[in-house]
């Protein structure tokens, strides 16, 4: 069990470094990206469902998109997972399948209230474009979509490659690449999780070539 979670420690431990847009997402001047886990704050964002006290989801990874308006917010989610064991992937994979039941975003007062970036002064609240005065209560906001990067062992990943179909949401990487010093810039994640973003199934025309 130590070797288990010193694998979670050093994945969340690089998460930290990993930029406030999930890396590999083409830029929109709407978006509103912001890490809620792992941080450094007193509190950290989270996952449940609606009215639900005690059963919570807290992905090693967590980033928001935050949307809509004032009067009716929504949250874009990315969540990372890294499973230290095929039993603990089935239970973390089981939190995130379709379902007809809302799934809500937990935003503690402590992380709204904490700076955007240490050299970026703006509160979190005011980042998100859809908290219109400084919060005093957490924000619970609708997620309206979600996608997830799994991280698995070696061979559990070479297991599930070779006999499993992902669902649309779902993307896996080995576990190597979440421990990676500076998996953020690996380009063939980037080029994974350009897939996760919500403009990835339109088409998109590229501009004309020009005669030759």
């Amino acid at each position: 069990m130590e070797h288990f979670r010193s694998i979670d420690a050093i994945v969340r431990a690089r998460l930290k470094r990993w930029p406030q847009r999930p890396p590999g997402l083409e830029e929109s001047a709407s978006d509103s990206w912001i890490r809620g886990r792992p941080d450094n704050a007193a509190g950290q964002c989270f996952l449940k469902l609606p009215g639900s006290k005690r059963l919570r989801t807290l992905p090693d990874g967590l980033w928001l998109n935050f949307g809509g308006t004032p009067d009716e917010p929504y949250a874009d989610i990315f969540a990372i997972e890294a499973c230290t064991s095929f039993s603990n992937f089935l239970d973390k994979r089981s939190r995130f399948a379709p379902s007809t039941q809302s799934l809500m975003a937990v935003c503690p007062v402590a992380w709204l209230l904490t700076p955007f970036t240490p050299g970026d002064p703006t509160p979190r609240w005011r980042a998100t474009g859809v908290v219109q005065l400084e919060p005093t209560r957490p924000l619970v906001i609708a997620v309206r979509d979600l996608r997830v990067l799994y991280g698995l062992q070696d061979r559990h990943y070479q297991g599930f490659k070779q006999n499993q179909v992902p669902h649309p949401h779902e993307f896996f990487v080995p576990m190597d690449s979440l421990t990676a010093e500076h998996g953020d810039q690996d380009p063939a994640i980037q080029a994974l999780l350009a897939k996760a973003s919500v403009t990835a199934n339109f088409l998109c025309r590229l501009p004309a070539k020009g005669p030759s």
